[in-house]
């Protein structure tokens, strides 16, 4: 019997009726289900005091999940997605995203999509999209601090954000740079639709092999996005003598000191989606962010 996952927010009542339905109908066809809390995927935030003691990301993968799990349901927002994304890209698990939140960016399907959904699984008619995911690591010295898989966005600044930061940033290969800003931002293409956008970013299709590094709030004319290889490892080092505060996919963190770095490289896990149709980038900002819409009404053309 083919073993599938079935990840689903807890807090939020509609995925968890929802789960039910899924549950009887996924078992109904053939299929050994395990079911897990999307709390898994998230790690929190570290108490400033507190010695922090990296466990690595591997330690958000669920009880019960192996390499042997077809594929996992995940039921939940956008925020649900991340989660999960921690839980399943180690494994090479492949997710299929179904909202139950609100904007839903990063859904394949919605509820009204159930019949199509289940049509497509029972056959294993899908195809698998590939998203680059991060490795986000606090260094002091050789030691790893804190870790976390990242399929969005880091966002390094101080606590509260009300003062400028001053950040010496090393990309791969190439000469530091200095940038005085309120914070700055490291995403993935799939994050340049979230804080990155906010701040000022381009939006990159996802197929791009590269990473983009935002100031929030520059203190230059001059300081402006910067897109780069993914293919290069980023290293921040605060050049600011009071403690910072760094958000992954903003939901989980800690605090940086001077003595720290943040090091920010590719991982080697991506996170694989499914897809049940042809995935249209542009109809998806169109439809979800109302990018590519007409200002003036276009007259009929009879």
């Amino acid at each position: 019997m083919p073993r599938v996952g079935l990840i689903v927010n807890d807090g939020k009542e509609l995925a968890v009726k929802t789960a039910k339905t899924f549950q009887k109908k996924l078992e109904d066809s053939g299929f050994d289900v395990v079911r897990v809390s999307s709390a898994g995927g998230l790690l929190g935030f570290t108490n400033p005091d507190q010695y922090m003691s990296s466990q690595g990301y591997n330690s958000c993968i669920p009880d019960g999940f192996d390499s042997s799990i077809l594929f996992a349901v995940v039921l939940g927002g956008d925020g649900t997605v991340l989660s999960a994304a921690r839980q399943t890209a180690p494994l090479g698990i492949p997710i299929l995203t179904v909202n139950t939140g609100h904007l839903g960016f990063l859904a394949e399907a919605y509820l009204s999509d159930i019949n199509k959904i289940f049509k497509h699984l029972v056959v294993r008619q899908w195809t698998i999209e590939e998203r680059t995911s991060l490795v986000v690591s606090v260094m002091r010295g050789d030691q790893c601090r804190w870790e976390a898989l990242c399929l969005n966005e880091m966002a390094l600044h101080r606590e509260p954000m009300t003062s400028m930061c001053h950040f010496e940033i090393s990309v791969g290969r190439h000469a530091p740079v200095d940038i005085s800003a309120d914070g700055v931002i490291l995403s993935t293409p799939t994050g340049s639709t979230a804080y990155s956008l906010s701040a000022g970013g381009p939006v990159i299709t996802p197929d791009c092999p590269v990473l983009q590094l935002t100031p929030v709030s520059p203190h230059s004319l001059a300081s402006r996005a910067l897109v780069f290889s993914n293919e290069e490892p980023v290293t921040v080092f605060p050049a600011t003598p009071e403690r910072l505060m760094m958000v992954v996919d903003g939901s989980a963190g800690c605090y940086v000191w001077p003595e720290d770095r943040v090091l920010i490289r590719k991982s080697d896990h991506p996170v694989k989606f499914i897809r049940l149709s042809d995935h249209e980038f542009f109809q998806v900002l169109r439809n979800k962010l109302g990018w590519g819409l007409p200002h003036v009404a276009k007259p009929d053309k009879t």
